[in-house]
């Protein structure tokens, strides 16, 4: 908004407001890591990857397949409170059915 001013012999003018503009940066990134174990079965980690991270059947293979081969696989990368949530929630499901998935966030 306009901020009116007057000076001595001239009549009422207006004077914008200045306004200095915040670069917002964008929050940081964490992933979200599945590490392999020997009980918890693959198709279950497809499941929870489909499920969870909403990964496509194939994407949850390659995924699941790179996990079981290197013993550690990236799942996604989202802000921190949401790769918390998402890793909560595949490891509580792993709880329920009764598998010890270990599923990691670190900072990317």
């Amino acid at each position: 908004m306009a901020e009116r001013t007057r000076n001595p012999g001239e009549s009422e003018v207006l004077a914008p407001k200045t306004r200095t503009r915040r670069k917002v940066q964008p929050p940081p990134l964490y992933q979200v890591l599945f590490h392999n174990d020997d009980f918890t079965t693959m198709e279950f980690v497809v499941d929870v990857l489909k499920a969870v991270f909403h990964h496509g059947e194939q994407q949850a293979m390659r995924i699941m397949l790179h996990v079981h081969h290197n013993g550690v696989g990236l799942a996604g990368t989202y802000p921190k409170e949401i790769a918390e949530t998402k890793s909560e929630k595949a490891m509580s499901m792993a709880r329920a059915a009764g598998y010890p998935l270990l599923v990691t966030v670190e900072p990317e």
